[in-house]
């Protein structure tokens, strides 16, 4: 069912105007993503005609735009990727981990997406597989799933890494399971150190070779004394790993992964009205507790959409990345060995064929849909179909 209120509709109302009056400062990326969000299910991208073959009852369905920072189209490809994901899942507990950049490095990552944002994968990945093999903690290798966030609830720059995680691993020398503590996966205080040293080594050598940019206030960071000095605060600071107690069984890591995998900037649903004064929609205070943390806030139109297009991920950029036992290149036969020694039943040999899509079903009588008329991109369908549909047969 259509949301009450889209962020197509702020896009469609003040996209014009904000792309006006930002002429020259907008990516082409950026345009193409608000292209894509405004034409999304209408007739620019085309679409088809449905009827139902017992009552003739008929409906138009737009075509979606399909891209991933488009609120609507997030749905079925979350669908698609769980499925395909249920299978990896082992039957122990999964913890959930966060690994969050300060401030101070979150505004370095903005002018250089692709570079800052994959490192914060590698050594967020490396710091878990690291501590997890030592033996003075797990002494194991570890599966992790890790998915990007750039936002903070308040739609602001906020990037960070959620990490699903199996409760265990196979032993260095591939003969047994090591399960971790019931409640208990990797010291976060350590975790947090190997972190904070892993990426700022990197980060520096990225500055040392010339491959980060600096634009406007921060163009001062180009100079590698400059760049040392704005990075000394955050050398000292603690930097935030946050586990949380594990899932209560895979059903759990599922339903978690159904709302985080495929998540866009804001939902729909946090919406609460689009007027004269601006947007209204709803977040969350961190820094309040029980239902305070619930609150509401009103920003312009064009704030809005700046602050929706600051988490435009780089063109071809993977925000779901998976390493250890589940890296791609040989996740299946770690899954396999995990089965054994965890002395569980093995995966089905074959992936099971697709099922066929399922037939829509009529409103109205709760008969069968099947598509009469395609059309084009930008073109309208024809007049409404025959009558003879509600006898069950398919107009030409």
């Amino acid at each position: 069912m259509r949301a009450s209120l889209e962020v197509a509709d702020i896009f469609r109302a003040a996209g014009p105007a904000y792309r006006t009056a930002h002429a020259g400062h907008l990516s082409l990326h950026q345009l193409k993503i608000m292209s894509a969000i405004e034409h999304c299910r209408t007739a620019a991208l085309g679409g088809h005609v449905e009827a139902c073959t017992d009552c003739g009852h008929w409906r138009i369905a737009y075509n979606s735009c399909r891209n991933r920072h488009c609120p609507r189209c997030q749905g079925a490809a979350a669908r698609t990727w769980l499925e395909a994901r249920e299978a990896d899942l082992l039957p122990v507990g999964y913890f959930h981990v966060v690994f969050t950049l300060p401030a101070e490095v979150a505004a370095i990552a903005y002018y250089n997406k692709a570079l800052v944002y994959d490192l914060l994968f590698k050594a967020a990945a490396d710091t878990m597989l690291t501590i997890a093999a030592d033996p003075k903690h797990l002494g194991a290798r570890i599966g992790i799933t890790a998915v990007l966030h750039t936002w903070g609830s308040a739609l602001t720059h906020h990037p960070h890494i959620h990490m699903i995680v199996p409760g265990g691993g196979i032993s260095r020398d591939g003969t047994r399971w090591i399960s971790a503590r019931p409640a208990f996966l990797l010291p976060v205080r350590v975790l947090g150190a190997l972190f904070r040293r892993l990426f700022l080594t990197r980060l520096v050598a990225l500055h040392d070779r010339g491959q980060l940019a600096f634009f406007g206030s921060m163009a001062q960071l180009a100079d590698r004394r400059a760049f040392l000095r704005h990075l000394s605060p955050v050398r000292k600071k603690r930097w935030v790993v946050y586990a949380k107690p594990p899932f209560a069984g895979p059903e759990a890591v599922l339903a978690y992964l159904s709302r985080y995998t495929h998540r866009v900037a804001i939902s729909n649903s946090r919406l609460v009205r689009f007027d004269d004064a601006g947007v209204t929609f709803r977040y969350k205070d961190y820094r309040q507790g029980g239902a305070n943390r619930q609150q509401v806030m009103t920003i312009a139109a064009d704030e809005f959409i700046r602050r929706f297009l600051l988490h435009a991920l780089p063109r071809g950029f993977h925000r779901i990345r998976h390493y250890g036992l589940l890296a791609s290149a040989r996740r299946k036969d770690h899954l396999e060995r995990a089965r054994r020694l965890l002395n569980v039943a093995p995966a089905p040999a074959d992936d099971p064929p697709a099922e066929l899509e399922a037939q829509p079903l009529c409103p109205c009588c709760g008969g069968t849909m099947v598509i009469i008329e395609v059309f084009e991109r930008r073109y309208q369908p024809r007049a409404p179909p025959p009558p003879s549909l509600a006898s069950g047969t398919q107009a030409p």
